[in-house]
């Protein structure tokens, strides 16, 4: 047994050096949240079963003694023990044997000894409603919740583990369980995978290996730092939001602008390694990185390329458009990326994109190219402007005049007041209006101008 309490000693001194200052949260100052530990074991019948030089349980009832032993120390960290399979014996076929023998407290560690030493495998393996169970748990307030499981077999009631725990998991309940497998056929390695983090314990020393790692990985602080590649795998672009995800509520875990540390390398963020995260840098468009993989414990380094160039839109002179603006999509596609206002200068991915400048008429740039680091310029004329100073009530529309004789509608007149001052884009127009005092069509009146930039053309209705 002096093996076994020297790697017990060794790892809590690893657990106080790796834990001290270290945050979960969105402030890396922070203390780490309160951590409950719920250990659920399987106390079937089948636990009785030799293993090398003792049985399946005591193996498990001696290495969890030593484990809770090593974690009275940390304020931070509350430890419970629910048991299934020991309550009746396996002719009773009790698939609703479960139990929560020592609830979560600042000071459970001697009593979960003593129930180890009380507890006598005998029924079946009810691992579905014991998880449901052990929702009810974990007090309702701000805790990570993690729950380890030990088991040497599978689900015996007829229930489905795997879809019980990813629905807790959904609610938040719980982060994703440790599932540790004692003497599982490899064959039925994947029903219990499911539940969690599968871990099999082939032998003894394995067992005790495995309990130190899942220990470690729920306690030690965890940190990443994203890499923002450009177009030559070089780490320099930065000040951009990043959300992680968490992948399966679908909810953010973490908002951050990205930054720049010392020496110019991306700094560091403590994240929660018991979460599953997609990443979603969000540049325009945003990349999105699914099912991040984060090592528990240690550094961890995420490259994502998101090279940018910059669009920069801009009009000669002063614009009678006021504030004006561009639907700005990527090649090809619909849905609109931005609106992007003029003499706004505005960072994309590297890529083409089309552009539809909401001017009257509206100006459509195809294929329009943004370079990494470079700042591509669009620049348009002045808009000229049409005035009409009759007072007339009517219908009428104006038509621009396309290069082979055609014409295309561009907008309506009001109806109240034929008087106005509208901006156009230089060209060739047409304007089309009737009284509402003339009943008949033939009455329409049609004048034909143009619109020249930067001056104002006036259109007298009904003067011949």
């Amino acid at each position: 047994m002096a093996p076994w309490r020297n790697l017990f000693a060794a790892l809590t001194l690893l657990l106080i050096l790796s834990g001290q200052g270290a945050a979960f949260g969105q402030e890396d100052q922070q203390a780490l949240p309160k951590t409950r530990i719920l250990f659920l074991l399987d106390a079937s019948g089948s636990m009785l079963a030799k293993w090398e030089n003792s049985d399946r349980m005591s193996v498990a009832k001696d290495l969890l003694a030593h484990l809770v032993d090593s974690l009275e120390r940390y304020d931070n960290v509350e430890v419970g023990l629910r048991v299934y399979g020991h309550q009746f014996g396996r002719e009773r076929n009790d698939c609703k044997d479960t139990r929560l023998e020592v609830p979560f407290s600042k000071n459970s560690t001697e009593a979960i000894k003593k129930k180890l030493t009380e507890i006598v495998p005998r029924g079946n393996t009810p691992i579905t409603y014991s998880l449901q169970l052990a929702a009810n748990d974990f007090e309702d307030e701000k805790t990570r919740n993690v729950i380890i499981l030990i088991t040497d077999g599978l689900e015996s009631c007829g229930g489905d583990p795997c879809a019980m725990s990813l629905a807790l998991q959904k609610k938040r309940i719980f982060l994703r369980p440790f599932v540790i497998g004692i003497g599982i056929d490899p064959e039925f390695e994947k029903q219990l995978n499911c539940i969690g983090h599968y871990y099999n314990a082939s032998d003894v020393n394995t067992f005790r290996l495995v309990l130190t790692e899942i220990v470690m990985q729920a306690l030690s602080k965890t940190t990443v730092s994203v890499e923002l590649l450009n177009d030559d795998g070089r780490a320099v672009e930065t000040n951009v939001n990043m959300t992680f995800l968490n992948t399966l509520t679908g909810e953010p875990e973490y908002n951050y602008v990205h930054a720049m540390g010392e020496g110019g390398k991306p700094d560091m963020l403590a994240v929660d390694a018991l979460i599953s995260y997609d990443l979603v840098v969000n540049t325009v468009p945003a990349v999105v990185e699914r099912n991040i993989s984060i090592e528990p414990g240690r550094h961890n380094a995420i490259r994502v390329k998101a090279p940018q160039g910059m669009l920069y839109l801009r009009q000669n002179g002063p614009s009678p458009y006021g504030n004006l603006s561009a639907l700005v999509k990527q090649q090809g596609t619909a849905q609109t990326l931005h609106v992007q206002l003029f003499g706004e200068q505005q960072k994309y991915l590297t890529g083409t994109y089309d552009i539809e400048i909401l001017t009257l008429p509206r100006i459509y740039l195809k294929a329009v190219e943004v370079k990494q680091g470079q700042t591509n310029t669009i620049t348009i004329p002045p808009p000229g402007q049409l005035a009409v100073a009759s007072q007339m009530k009517g219908y009428g529309s104006i038509y621009l005049m396309e290069e082979h004789g055609g014409q295309r509608w561009l907008c309506n007149l009001p109806e109240e007041n034929s008087r106005l001052t509208m901006a156009l884009q230089p060209g060739n127009y047409r304007m089309v209006y009737r009284t509402k005092s003339a009943q008949a069509s033939k009455f329409t009146d049609v004048k034909d101008f143009t619109i020249k930039s930067g001056a104002t053309t006036t259109v007298k209705i009904f003067n011949r």
